[in-house]
């Protein structure tokens, strides 16, 4: 593969760091300090503020492929285009939303576009492109290992015209912001049918009668209001047929699809939240001085250092490997490359993360430094989208069957 970044990506990049200097960082407080005045889940003004001026320059859907483009909707950039812009965006938690390339909206779309009917995507896509809703996906239930997908309860039958929802979900990501209109939920649609064909997925509005959000959950202490974490039970939710998409018993295919590219993001992100962290840890190495001179010059401190620039630049070698194998072969050939940045991206971030705050000394584990919430976020990436077992387990089923 080359490393280098294409034309339409290195001009873009530099626009998007730019953007991040002048409307992205100096916000990040503003941010916090709006959502914490008033209604905690009620969207920060300054966000919408600057969704406008990334739109007004062209930083808006630089997620959306070109195989998906949709009536002149994003940038066309390729996978492995696209990787170099979200490790930037990945810097800081508010920016993904601000150019409207956050999780889970970029995966839903991506679910709507690939395989939803016209109507679908009519009705739902455009308005997520843009930016005027917000949605979740509703997967992982509390009562079953969520991680073996096959054990999910949550039941959609047919009855008549209509399915009929029934299940208990929970970290339903996003659905806790009034904004979110959309909710693609999993379950079961053929009961009889062999594992990996029983689930469906289909879209329920969220003013449906019987969807009801039971509460915020929290990640070492952070709420992540005002997008939340939130705990969802379905109770008779009653849709119209035409919301299922693509058919029943085909939620797996539908998944898989799904997730891939998000899973991309996902790393790609951890790297640039990695990336912040060891920038933060140098120059704070510089600044304080303990035993009589700066603590860069402690060798354990530069063993830190250097550990962590060896292991960001690892995990970002093999997930832009990954990128471009998604590229060339697609996903499913791609499947022990992606397992592998899905268990080495959030490790290595967690690591590198960890080291930062220890350098940072008790500013580290406050919220002075965006650290504590950038260790949550790594730690939890290794259970999202499937945890480290599974995807290592996947690694060596793959590598193994060389040898058949």
């Amino acid at each position: 593969m080359d490393f280098e970044l294409s034309p339409r990506t290195r001009e873009i990049k530099e626009r998007l760091l730019t953007f991040m200097e002048a409307h992205i960082y100096p916000n990040e407080s503003v941010f916090h300090e709006q959502v914490a005045k008033g209604d905690r889940w009620e969207p920060a003004p300054i966000i919408e503020e600057i969704k406008d001026k990334a739109r007004a320059e062209g930083l808006w859907n630089l997620w959306l492929p070109a195989d998906i483009a949709y009536e002149g909707y994003g940038t066309e950039l390729t996978i492995l285009e696209y990787a170099p812009l979200c490790e930037v965006m990945g810097r800081s938690h508010i920016a993904p939303e601000a150019f409207n390339c956050s999780a889970p909206d970029t995966g839903n779309m991506e679910t709507l576009l690939r395989f939803g009917t016209e109507e679908q995507k009519r009705e739902w896509a455009i308005p997520l492109l843009e930016g005027e809703i917000r949605s979740a996906i509703a997967m992982t239930e509390p009562a079953v290992a969520s991680s073996d997908p096959t054990n999910l309860q949550t039941t959609i039958l047919r009855d008549g015209d209509d399915y009929v929802i029934n299940g208990h979900k929970w970290w339903i990501s996003g659905v806790g912001d009034p904004r979110c209109k959309l909710l693609l939920v999993m379950g079961k649609s053929n009961l009889d049918a062999e594992r990996h064909k029983q689930h469906a997925i289909i879209i329920v509005p969220m003013n449906t009668p019987g969807v009801e959000v039971v509460r915020p959950l929290s990640v070492f202490g952070y709420d992540d209001a005002p997008h939340g974490h939130c705990e969802v039970r379905l109770t008779d939710v009653r849709v119209p047929a035409s919301n299922m998409l693509l058919g029943e018993g085909r939620g797996f295919e539908i998944a898989q699809g799904r997730l891939g590219p998000g899973r991309i993001h996902h790393c790609m992100r951890t790297i640039g939240q990695a990336e912040r962290a060891l920038e933060a840890a140098c120059r704070r190495a510089r600044e304080r001085v303990a035993f009589g001179k700066p603590i860069a010059e402690q060798g354990v401190v530069k063993q830190q250092i250097a550990q962590s620039r060896m292991e960001i630049d690892q995990a970002r070698l093999l997930t832009l490997h990954a990128a471009w194998r998604m590229d060339t072969v697609g996903s499913k050939e791609a499947r022990k490359d992606i397992g592998m940045i899905k268990v080495v991206a959030p490790q290595m971030a967690c690591r590198v993360i960890d080291r930062a705050i220890q350098i940072h000394g008790g500013g580290g584990v406050s919220d002075d430094f965006h650290m504590a919430w950038s260790y949550s976020w790594a730690r939890t990436l290794r259970l999202a989208d499937g945890p480290d077992e599974v995807h290592t387990d996947q690694v060596a089923r793959l590598e193994l069957r060389q040898y058949n």
